[in-house]
């Protein structure tokens, strides 16, 4: 199957015209963290029957495929022409033409939202504190709470002692619960530095009483100081009064650009067949389980902020978010917008017929073939931590030499 190819100042133009583009890298995830362009998402090409239609919702979106002279692209076409896509073409020259065309190349996964994440420290100084710092203040017994933002299976694998698990988009919910006291400092982390930051800055934004603060380079920076973490944890931050919290994230939500509809005006952004729609509900699995909209897929709103790349891989698309209190929707809703996506946050539809259980799992690829990152479990060297941390600081700087993000931060 031939199909025509796009030049890559082309596919730069429709990112700076912010239309909607699929620009996919077919390698396997572990050579995709190699090196790619900053608005790729990785699909390997053995998994398109398996993960496109999720991913792709709309047949007609423009497709742009890519490998690295590994003559992946020759079949994928028919793959996606099997499934009903119309779209279809490829990068000129693949990944060397990007870079021979004077391109930037990141490397890692979730770059972007990674990217992000270091450009909102550096606008907002987003107030942190060193592992040693925080070590101290647990010593000393300070008035402390740490509110772990990964997702639970993260947090039971490695924790900092005595902090609580609180899942990034349940923060503004939570934290009053968590820290009712508005002496208590309240210490945010994950394993690295997005999440912590973004969390950090989420409470800030919505105005919370407590001094709050991100544990600077998250577990990493913790091991890396020789402090010990905690395994096995099952410590939650439970919910407090939803109320002051829901007009705090509504506010913040507004001051990002998001637009809040109805069902029936939802309806309506569902109907209109030339633009790509994401509806997620990001509450947790269990509230998602228990009830939710039809059509909507479960991303936790933590989650989908940094996972973004990977959840809604058409740039340019526009995002619809669904949760049953609105805050974890209203919050989350606040940085996809800042990362230059079109949201929408629903008002209601809970109290209709809503699907019951779990969504139907994708199956995970090879372990193989996936990317080992620095952060996860207990057993990544110290160099390759430190390798870690040192990209994510350049990232500011190489999101100006790429100049085609888009981002501003409220």
């Amino acid at each position: 199957m031939t199909i025509p190819s796009v030049a890559p100042s082309q596919v730069r133009n429709m990112l700076l015209l912010r239309e909607e583009i699929a620009l996919l890298d077919l390698r396997h995830e572990a050579a995709f963290a190699s090196g790619h362009p900053l608005f790729a998402a990785n699909l390997a090409a053995g998994r398109i029957a398996v993960e496109a239609e999720a991913r792709l919702p709309r047949k007609d979106v423009p497709i742009i495929l890519y490998d690295a002279g590994e003559g992946l692209v020759a079949e994928a076409p028919e793959r996606f022409a099997g499934l009903g896509y119309t779209d279809i073409r490829q990068l000129e020259g693949g990944l060397e033409g990007w870079r021979r065309a004077g391109f930037e190349i990141f490397i890692d996964v979730n770059s972007y939202a990674k990217a992000f994440g270091e450009l909102v420290e550096f606008r907002r100084h987003t107030p942190s504190l060193s592992a040693e710092e925080v070590a101290a203040l647990i010593a000393g017994k300070a008035d402390i709470r740490i509110l772990d933002v990964r997702r639970p299976d993260e947090y039971a694998t490695m924790n900092i002692p005595g902090s609580l698990s609180v899942p990034g988009a349940e923060l503004v919910l939570r934290a009053g619960h968590a820290a009712p006291d508005p002496k208590t400092t309240i210490v945010v982390n994950c394993a690295g530095r997005t999440r912590s930051i973004i969390g950090t800055q989420s409470l800030i934004n919505a105005g919370i009483a407590n001094k709050v603060v991100a544990l600077r380079n998250g577990t990493i920076g913790w091991t890396l100081a020789n402090q010990s973490l905690e395994h096995g944890a099952d410590r939650h931050g439970g919910l407090g009064s939803s109320d002051a919290a829901k007009e705090k994230a509504k506010e913040v939500a507004y001051r990002a650009g998001v637009k809040h509809v109805t069902p029936r005006e939802a309806a309506a952004l569902q109907a209109d067949t030339t633009r790509t729609l994401y509806r997620f509900d990001v509450r947790p699995a269990e509230d998602y389980a228990a009830g939710h909209i039809k059509g909507f897929r479960h991303y936790p709103g933590g989650q989908l902020v940094q996972e973004i790349d990977m959840a809604a891989p058409v740039r340019g698309a526009r995002i619809l978010l669904a949760d049953d209190l609105s805050v974890r929707a209203n919050m989350t809703a606040s940085w996809l917008a800042q990362m230059a996506f079109e949201v929408y946050v629903l008002e209601g539809g809970y109290d209709g017929a809503l699907e019951v259980g779990p969504q139907q799992a994708i199956p995970r690829p090879d372990p193989a073939h996936r990317y080992r990152r620095p952060y996860e479990g207990t057993s990544a060297s110290r160099e390759a931590m430190q390798a870690y941390l040192d990209w994510e600081y350049g990232l500011v700087e190489q999101l100006r030499r790429d100049g085609t993000h888009g981002f501003f931060v409220i």
